[in-house]
Parts: C-alpha cells; sequence; structure tokens
C-alpha cells in the first residue's frame, strides 16, 4: 500500500534557472517556505539537514538521506516515520517545456507497514505546504527570470 501528495506549477522559466534555485541550498532561505534551511550535498547516500516548516507545526530539523538525482530534473530524498515502519521519498522534479517553460512538481511519497497511519490531516498539511512551496519558487524564479532577460548581456 502507498500514499501520495503532490503538487505541480508551471512556471514561465527555464528549467536550467529552477534547478539552479533547488540545488543551492544556501538560498533556500530566500524563497522556500516550507523547507526555510538546507544544508548537505547533492550526492547519493549521503544525509541531508533539513529545516521542514509546515502550517500549524513548529519547525522540525529532518536528516533524510539522497536517494537520487538528476541535474535539472529531480532530487529525491528518503526518510522514515513511525519507527521505520514507513518510508517517505521526498522529490522535487523538474520538466523542461520549452526554452521559457518549465513545471515543477514536489510531493512525497509514504510506502511501508503502517502507511495507512499516515491520516488525512497529515496528508491535507502537506499537500498546502508543498503548493505553497511550489508558487514561492514560481514567483521567485519569474521575476529572477525576468530581471535576467531586462539585464544588457
Amino acid at each position: 500500500m502507498q500514499r501520495a501528495v503532490e503538487h505541480r506549477i508551471g512556471i514561465q522559466a527555464p528549467a536550467e534557472l529552477i534547478w539552479e534555485l533547488i540545488s543551492d541550498f544556501s538560498t533556500w532561505g530566500t524563497w522556500n517556505p516550507v523547507h526555510p534551511k538546507a544544508e548537505g550535498q547533492l550526492k547519493i547516500g549521503t544525509a541531508l539537514t533539513v529545516h521542514q516548516a509546515l502550517p500549524g507545526e513548529p519547525v522540525r530539523v529532518i536528516q533524510p538521506v539522497v536517494q537520487d538525482w538528476v541535474p535539472f530534473e529531480q532530487l529525491h530524498w528518503r526518510s522514515s516515520r513511525l519507527g521505520g515502519f514507513v518510508t517517505a521519498v521526498r522529490y522535487i522534479e523538474i520538466e523542461n517545456m520549452g526554452p521559457h517553460n518549465s513545471t515543477f512538481s514536489n510531493g512525497e511519497l509514504f510506502m511501508g507497514m503502517l502507511v495507512r497511519w499516515v491520516g488525512k490531516e497529515d496528508r491535507r498539511k502537506l499537500r498546502a505546504a508543498y503548493a505553497q512551496m511550489g508558487e514561492a519558487l514560481r514567483d521567485h524564479a519569474e521575476a529572477l527570470w525576468s530581471q535576467r532577460q531586462q539585464s544588457p548581456t
């Protein structure tokens, strides 16, 4: 059994710019309301330190492990919940839709023996948070892209 939460949004900026923002953890605090701080290396098997700010909850620090990453396309990390009986795979993905457009997806897939205990209220909060993150990334990326387009080369 699996459960999933996802948010997708179109962004009028190239995939390369979106990846630039996603892959630079040091700037997450300037645009990312869900993960205002993240540290670590994009290297499969390494642990990250990620601050998670969900609506109505105190910020908590998680230490997921990088499961996969592909430049300009995706970052996936894995963590566990409920004493290790639920595995959560957090994904951040970029789809290139042309030279000036992208689709950004972010979500979480839950699997394991106790996945049924990841309830509707938890998923509702995550869905709202991931929508907030997608919208914030869109706004930041589109403003940055517009600024770069107006700058003389």
